[in-house]
C-alpha cells in the first residue's frame, strides 16, 4: 500500500513539474540578447577596459557596455540617446568593415 502511494505521489509530481521544464526552457531562449560589438563607452568614448573590467548591462534586448557605473547611470538617464548613439557608431562601423 505504502507503495502504491510513493509511486502514485512520484508520478504526479512528475506529471505537474513537466509543464515548467518547458516553460523554463522557453526562458532562457527569449533571454538571448543582441550583443554589443563597439570596443568603447558608448557615454564617455573611453575604451572599454582601460578603466578596469567593462560594466554590463542588459536594456530591453540588448547587451550594453560601459567603462564604469557612473557611465551606466547617465544611460539609464537617457536610453534612447545613448542607443541612437550605439546603432550609428555599429553602422559606421560595419560600412567599414564592408569596404575592406
Amino acid at each position: 500500500m505504502n507503495i502504491t502511494k510513493t509511486l502514485t505521489v512520484i508520478a504526479l509530481s512528475a506529471s505537474l513539474a513537466a509543464p515548467f521544464a518547458g516553460f523554463a526552457e522557453e526562458k532562457k531562449e527569449a533571454k538571448k540578447l543582441i550583443p554589443y560589438t563597439l570596443e568603447t563607452c558608448p557615454v564617455s568614448g573611453e575604451k572599454l577596459g582601460e578603466m578596469g573590467k567593462a560594466v554590463v548591462f542588459e536594456y530591453k534586448d540588448r547587451e550594453i557596455k560601459f567603462c564604469c557605473k557612473d557611465c551606466k547611470k547617465d544611460f539609464v538617464k537617457n536610453p534612447e540617446k545613448f542607443l541612437k548613439k550605439i546603432a550609428e557608431a555599429e553602422k559606421k562601423a560595419a560600412d567599414k568593415a564592408a569596404k575592406k
